[in-house]
C-alpha cells in the first residue's frame, strides 16, 4: 500500500496552532495591518498555499513576523522550509538507522532556529516520542565496504566533546553552542558517508546521541527551548539506533525537565515513568538513583508530594549504594551536588523549609560555577520563606556575581528575575532596591 502524502507544513502549522483556514486568513490580514501591509488573504488563498502555491513576499513577511521568525532567515530558506514545524519529519521518520540519519540531517538544517523560544511538543505528541523509543528495535545495517571513518577519527571527536563538556560546566552553554552544533554536523556527515565498519558506526551513533544531548543542553541553558527539544529528540533517536537504552532513559528524564519548566508537569511524570518502566535491568545504582530522583522531582512539580517523597527516599537509598566505577561516562557529572539540589527543591515544595535550605546550601558548596549561578535563586527563595531576607539577598547576589564574572546562562538570569518578583513586599528595603538595580545591569548575553 502506498503511504499517504505528508501534509503541507502550513497545514501542520495551522493544526498545531488550532487555526482553521478562514481564521488564519483573518489573522494574517489583521497582523498585516499592524505592520502597514494590506493583504487580501482569504480562505481560498490559504487553500492554494497548502496546495503548493508560494505566498508573495509581503505575505511571507507578515507570517514570519507573526511567528517571531527573523525575515533574514526567511529569505535564506526556501518556502515552506522556514515554517516552524520541524517536529513533523523529526517525529514521523522511521525509528531505523536511515530514519535517525534523516532526523539528524533535518536537525542540522533547523536546530539553529529557536521558534520563538516555546515548546512545540507536548501532550500526546510527546508521549508518542517516548512510546516510539520504547518500542523501536536497535537498527544496524551490515557494514558497507570501505574504511573512510576510523576509530582514531571517532576518538579525536570524543576528546573534543569532553573538552566542550568541561568548558560548559564552567562558563555555561550560550557561548559554546555553535561549537557543539559544528561537532554534531561533522558526526552526521560521517554517518551519511556510510563507509565505516559496524563497530565504528555504532561508536558514531553513540557519540551523536551524546553530542545531540549536549547541544540541546547548551541551547536550553541559553533559553532556546524549542531548539533544545529538537536536539533532545535527535539524541533519543541516536541512542535507540545504537541500542543504548540506558542513555535513552536518561534522555527521557532530561526531556521532562523542559516540559515541566514550561508548565506541562503531567507530561514530565509520563516521560519519566516510561523511562523507569523500560530501563535495562542491569543499571548500576547511580543511574537508578538518577532516574528515581527525576521521578521525585516530576511528582513534586505536579503537586504529588507523597509520591515525590517516596521516590526521593528510593533515590537516596540507591545513591548510598552507588559505586563511581560503575557509573556510565555520560553520567559522570551526577553526584552529591545534584542529589542535594533536587532534595532541596522537593522539600521546599512540600513546606519543609529548614530541610530544604540545608540541602540547597550543601548543593551549592559542591557545584560547578554555572550550577552555582542557577541554584542560587532557589536557595534565596528558601531563605526568604524562612524569613531570612538578608541571607536570601546574599544568595541572590552571589548568583548575580557569577553571571557578571562570565557564567553565560540565561536560566540563571531568568531564575534570579523570578526570585526578584518575590521581593515585592520588601521593596522599601535599600538592599532589595540595590539587588534589583544590579539585576537590570547583568550582561545582555546572558539576559
Amino acid at each position: 500500500m502506498t503511504a499517504p502524502p505528508a501534509p503541507h507544513p502550513l497545514t501542520c502549522l495551522m493544526v498545531q496552532q488550532g487555526w482553521g483556514k478562514a481564521e488564519f486568513a483573518r489573522i494574517m490580514q489583521r497582523h498585516g495591518r499592524q505592520l502597514g501591509i494590506n493583504l487580501g488573504t482569504s480562505r481560498t488563498t490559504v487553500w492554494k498555499w497548502e496546495q503548493g502555491q508560494t505566498p508573495d513576499e509581503d505575505a511571507q513577511r507578515v507570517l514570519a513576523d507573526l511567528l517571531g521568525i527573523p525575515f533574514a532567515h526567511v529569505r535564506a530558506t526556501r518556502w515552506p522550509r522556514w515554517l516552524p514545524v520541524w517536529e513533523v519529519p523529526m517525529l514521523s521518520a522511521a525509528w531505523t538507522e536511515d530514519g535517525t540519519v534523516e532526523a539528524l540531517t533535518r536537525l542540522g538544517e533547523s536546530g539553529r532556529m529557536d521558534r520563538r523560544g516555546f515548546l512545540t511538543i507536548t501532550g500526546g505528541a510527546l508521549a508518542g516520542v517516548a512510546a516510539s523509543w520504547a518500542a523501536a528495535e536497535p537498527a544496524f545495517a551490515a557494514a558497507l565496504d570501505g574504511d573512510r571513518v576510523t576509530d582514531q577519527m571517532v576518538t579525536t571527536i570524543e576528546q573534543r566533546v569532553e573538552t566542550l563538556k568541561s568548558l560548559d560546566a564552567q562558563f555555561g552553554g550560550a557561548t559554546l553552542l555553535e561549537h557543539a552544533q559544528a561537532d554534531l554536523a561533522l558526526i552526521t556527515g560521517l554517518l551519511k558517508a556510510g563507509r565505516s565498519s559496524e563497530h565504528v558506526k555504532q561508536r558514531l551513533y553513540s557519540l551523536s546521541a551524546r553530542v545531540s544531548y549536549m547541544t540541546g543542553w547548551m541551547a536550553y541553558d541559553a533559553g532556546r527551548k524549542s531548539a533544545a527539544q529538537q536536539y533532545y529528540v535527535g539524541a533519543l533517536r541516536s541512542a535507540r539506533t545504537a541500542g543504548d537504552d540506558a542513555f535513552g532513559c536518561f534522555m527521557l528524564a532530561e526531556m521532562g525537565v523542559h516540559v515541566s519548566d514550561d508548565g506541562h508537569t503531567k507530561d514530565r511524570v509520563d516521560l519519566i515513568t516510561t523511562a523507569v518502566d523500560n530501563a535495562p535491568k542491569a543499571l548500576p545504582p547511580s543511574t537508578q538513583s538518577y532516574l528515581h530522583l527525576h521521578k521525585a522531582e516530576a511528582h513534586s512539580r505536579h503537586g504529588e508530594h507523597r509520591k515525590a517523597g517516596e521516590e526521593l527516599h528510593r533515590s537516596l537509598s540507591l545513591w548510598d549504594r552507588a559505586d563511581s566505577s560503575e557509573t556510565p561516562d555520560w553520567l559522570s557529572w551526577y553526584g552529591d551536588a545534584q542529589v542535594r539540589s533536587t532534595e532541596g527543591k522537593v522539600m521546599l515544595r512540600s513546606g519543609q523549609v529548614k530541610e530544604a535550605t540545608d540541602a540547597l546550601e550543601e548543593s551549592i558548596k559542591q557545584a560547578v560555577p554555572r550550577d552555582k549561578a542557577v541554584r542560587s535563586s532557589r536557595l534565596a527563595e528558601a531563605r526568604l520563606q524562612g524569613s531570612d531576607l538578608e541571607g536570601a539577598l546574599d544568595a541572590a547576589n552571589n548568583g548575580a556575581e557569577l553571571v557578571e564574572s562570565g557564567v553565560s546562562s540565561k536560566r540563571a538570569v531568568d531564575r534570579l528575575k523570578e526570585f526578584s518578583t518575590k521581593l515585592t513586599p520588601h521593596s522599601h528595603v535599600p538592599a532589595v532596591r540595590e539587588f534589583r538595580d544590579r539585576l537590570r545591569e547583568l550582561p545582555a548575553l546572558a539576559a
